[in-house]
């Protein structure tokens, strides 16, 4: 009895899959569920600006200034709710929130742009909202930038050895944070359905009293360990699939780059994640105290992987932290792969932090599994 039988093995997968599918809600959970989850994401989760609220201050009431004032609005990043000659009014906009920016110009500004020193254009942000002001605080730099730009060349104003700056982004040319995003949001998922499918699992066999039954039975630790975490493995790649089908054909978002480096990475941060539940699952009493010590875990994975907040305006010690984050590691993966067309040779850092990573866990999780199944 001390070899792995693979018909033990079978059969043991068969009751675990038996025990997964037997409520129908968990169905929605774990195949509906995600797709919602990826939409809102892919939605909700946007740090673009579109149709800002703008309160304009026009002093100068001048042709230029309302043609400065026409291409701010076009762009479509802001929307002019409001305009008045007194700064009490703009004021009293930012403070009722019925704006986000302010755009107050001064008197005299076409004579200023017109004579070549430079004119002066104040800009008011609402700093509540840092995101929105900061990209709001750029967006209007380069268009009063581009609009002086423009005047000054067809004014002659401009001699041939001025600089002519043009940028150009790569992997992402419209700079839209969806692109960024919804990669991202597949690691999440991956994270928190392999959490939910092992960190109870263990606990639920302890609290029916099936545990013991388990552990006298001939099924090898090995055996117990495949039964729970294989059907889990299936499921999550099911959802890989699923959420990265909806991302491609949905959200049009690129996928430059190989599934042949992708499955594989996906294979050993699905194994880290199912080992990290399974870990869960062997040291807590309860399903109640599994589910807190799930939710301890995936906050901190979550604010650590660089997915909202980027690493390197973390404190060097959470830097350091985040090395030993898995979601990190499979972050830049799979953003690399989807936009960059990424290769192994340009990820094999990651990849072998995600296999460090997965073998210890998985290691802790067997010897702490063998315990439990002991006692």
């Amino acid at each position: 009895m001390r070899g792995l039988s693979a018909l033990r093995v079978r059969e043991l997968l068969k009751k675990e899959l038996r025990q997964i599918f037997r409520d129908p809600r968990m169905k929605r959970i774990l195949f509906v569920a995600p797709v919602v989850q990826l939409m809102a994401f892919g939605y909700a989760v946007n740090t673009d600006i579109k149709r800002t609220a703008t309160f304009v201050i026009d002093h100068d009431r001048s042709a230029a200034a309302r043609e400065l004032l026409e291409v701010v609005e076009a762009t479509g990043y802001f929307r002019v709710v409001g305009n008045s000659q007194r700064p009490a009014d703009l004021v009293r906009a930012l403070d009722h929130g019925d704006a986000e920016v302010g755009i107050e110009i001064p008197a005299g500004f076409a004579k200023e742009l017109a004579s070549g020193r430079g004119a002066a254009v104040q800009v008011i942000l609402d700093g509540t909202d840092s995101n929105t002001a900061t990209v709001a605080q750029g967006y209007l730099t380069q268009i009063v930038q581009r609009f002086a730009l423009s005047r000054a060349v067809s004014a002659g104003i401009l001699t041939d050895g001025a600089v002519d700056f043009r940028s150009r982004a790569w992997y992402n040319a419209d700079l839209e944070s969806r692109v960024y995003n919804v990669p991202g949001v597949i690691a999440m998922l991956i994270l928190l359905i392999t959490l939910l499918l092992t960190s109870l699992s263990v606990v639920r066999e302890r609290e029916m009293g099936t545990l013991d039954q388990l552990a006298v039975s001939p099924l090898h630790a090995v055996e117990l360990m495949l039964g729970k975490t294989v059907p889990a493995a299936l499921i999550a790649f099911v959802d890989l699939f699923l959420v990265t089908a909806i991302a491609i054909l949905w959200f049009d978002i690129p996928m430059r780059g190989s599934f042949v480096v992708m499955l594989p990475s996906a294979l050993i941060y699905i194994v880290c994640c199912l080992s990290i539940g399974l870990l869960i699952s062997t040291i807590s009493r309860t399903q109640q105290e599994a589910f807190m010590t799930l939710f301890l875990f995936l906050l901190p994975a979550i604010i650590l992987s660089g997915f909202f907040y980027p690493i390197s305006s973390m404190p060097r010690l959470f830097q350091w932290l985040t090395l030993l984050n898995p979601v990190r590691h499979f972050l830049e993966i799979v953003r690399a792969v989807f936009l960059k067309a990424a290769g192994f040779s340009e990820l094999w850092s990651q990849l072998v932090a995600l296999a460090l990573m997965a073998v210890g866990t998985l290691w802790l999780a067997v010897v702490r599994f063998r315990a439990t199944t002991s006692t």
